[in-house]
């Protein structure tokens, strides 16, 4: 496989929902007939376990990545990291259909603040929702303009170096990228498609992460740990209790997701608006505010596991006490309007 290809990964939806297959099979037999991509079909993201074949194929891919998956773009990009696939976040152009008529009042979402991820090398990942339109075509068109981006950026790189001075490393990686990569595994059909069994756990976005260990010391089952940077990792991820999302609501960056959970701000959707709210609307009806919730979830969890629940006793966020009051969001204006009108 050639690095001055474009290697397009779609991801199967769990499940054999009809209509899903459906759309998977437009797109990828629209895709294999575009000349310079390299299209392969793997299981479920999220559910790839580290001896899985398809996750092996992630990882050696060398270059440039379009992922079309059933899960936000943001928790899919921050998923692969988390499985070593990394590269710089590109940014897609397909607009969800709720979206388009939205009025954007909260202006440009907040820029990233996080610690970032490390080891990133000079490659792009696209990630597309499948989730966004029922048309292939909407998205053969947008992983052509992708393809296209992505050769403009290469020819743009390699002008840099020929009208400057490339070190022998630079020059040897571009000419290096002619040739197809040796360590690309050479899987069959069979081998990429076995279906994994069901996973959960936590996502990092490290783009938002600030390394505050908020959720390590809320989470009472051994999930998260520190790596060799003493940076916050997912350790043990399969001692978290599935369904459960009690971490995320107490993670005050928005930086923790369950790609599969119901409610689209920890489920991975965009940080900003209407979009970033980081609460269930059970607020609305007497559900309480974000860390009691994620309480309750906690406690049904120990209660489960044979222990005692210890409510807003243990590890409740200390350092958010003294941190500046956001401005407010849609949801603070909804509730603010329902308390003038006495609801």
């Amino acid at each position: 496989m050639s690095r001055q290809r474009l290697t397009v990964v779609l991801s199967q939806a769990q499940g054999k929902n009809p209509a899903r297959r459906a759309l998977e099979e437009s797109i990828a037999a629209a895709l294999i007939m575009e000349p310079g991509l390299d299209v392969s079909i793997v299981p479920y993201l999220y559910d790839l376990g580290s001896d899985h074949t398809g996750r092996m194929f992630l990882e050696s891919v060398q270059g440039d990545m379009v992922v079309l998956a059933w899960m936000f773009p943001r928790a899919a990009f921050w998923l692969l990291d988390r499985d070593g696939v990394k590269g710089h976040y590109g940014e897609n152009q397909i607009t969800p259909p709720a979206e388009v008529d939205e009025d954007d009042e909260g202006g440009e979402p907040e820029p990233p603040k996080g610690i970032g991820s490390v080891e990133v090398p000079e490659r792009w990942i696209y990630c597309l929702d499948l989730r966004d339109h029922n048309s292939h075509d909407i998205y053969v068109q947008e992983v052509r303009r992708i393809a296209a981006e992505c050769r403009e950026r290469r020819e743009a790189q390699l002008k840099t170096w020929i009208q400057g001075n490339p070190t022998m490393v630079q020059l040897g990686r571009y000419l290096r990228d002619e040739e197809p990569a040796p360590s690309t595994p050479q899987l069959s059909a069979e081998e990429l498609l076995k279906q994994p069994g069901r996973r959960w756990y936590p996502v990092i976005d490290y783009s938002r992460c600030t390394n505050c260990m908020e959720c390590l010391d809320f989470c009472l089952f051994g999930v998260y740990g520190v790596d060799k940077l003493d940076r916050l990792i997912v350790e043990n991820q399969d001692s978290c209790k599935r369904g459960c999302p009690a971490c995320s609501r107490v993670c005050p960056e928005h930086a923790i997701m369950f790609p599969d959970y119901k409610t689209p701000a920890i489920a991975g959707a965009p940080v900003g608006n209407i979009s970033g709210l980081k609460i269930d609307l059970s607020k609305l009806f007497g559900g309480g505010d974000a860390l009691s919730i994620a309480a309750q979830e906690r406690d049904r969890e120990l209660v489960a596991d044979g222990r005692e629940a210890v409510g807003l006793t243990v590890g409740i966020p200390k350092r958010q006490a003294d941190k500046p009051k956001e401005p407010k969001d849609d949801l603070d204006k909804l509730m603010d309007a329902l308390d003038d009108l006495e609801i």
